[in-house]
């Protein structure tokens, strides 16, 4: 058996309702995510999501995958794994971005959250990719919307 295979092997998957806002932070912070430190936001943010997908290594979080729903659109939100895990394709090697998984932890992770969506009903599942990240979503099976454009628009800014 190879050197990846077993690495593989020894990845636990959850799927949960809730994880621990500290851990969560604490995962963000290694990834170098830029994310709140409202400790209330972030605890919010968890009561918020559908499901969580966690990766671990001997316990360690090195990954993990939420959806969000309203019962009719279900959304991939985010899907991180660290670099160190996604293989030697990885280039930034930042922000837990998912650039190259040749182990297939995201894969799976980001597999098992679509399936919670799906269990819950819901009508369609979007996501939204950046960069790097477009192909890996392409792979689980999502395409290009044409015609949609993003628009943001920052809190402060509405008026």
């Amino acid at each position: 058996m190879d050197e990846g295979a077993a690495m593989a092997e020894t990845i636990v998957y959850e799927l949960a309702t809730k994880i621990e806002p500290e851990e969560l932070l604490a995962f963000y912070q290694k990834q170098k995510h830029s994310t709140t430190h409202s400790p209330e936001k972030l605890q919010y943010m968890v009561d918020s999501t559908c499901c969580f997908v966690t990766a671990r290594q001997q316990g360690e979080l090195i990954g993990i995958a939420r959806g969000i729903t309203d019962g009719v659109r279900g959304q991939l939100v985010e899907c991180k794994l660290d670099p160190a895990f996604q293989g030697p394709g990885c280039i930034t090697r930042i922000d837990g971005r998912i650039e190259h998984d040749s182990e297939g932890i995201a894969k799976e992770m980001a597999l098992r959250v679509i399936d919670a969506l799906r269990d819950s009903g819901v009508e369609r599942i979007d996501v939204l990719a950046y960069g790097t990240e477009v192909d890996f979503c392409e792979e689980l099976g999502f395409k290009k919307a044409g015609g949609i454009v993003l628009l943001v628009m920052e809190p402060q800014a509405a008026g």
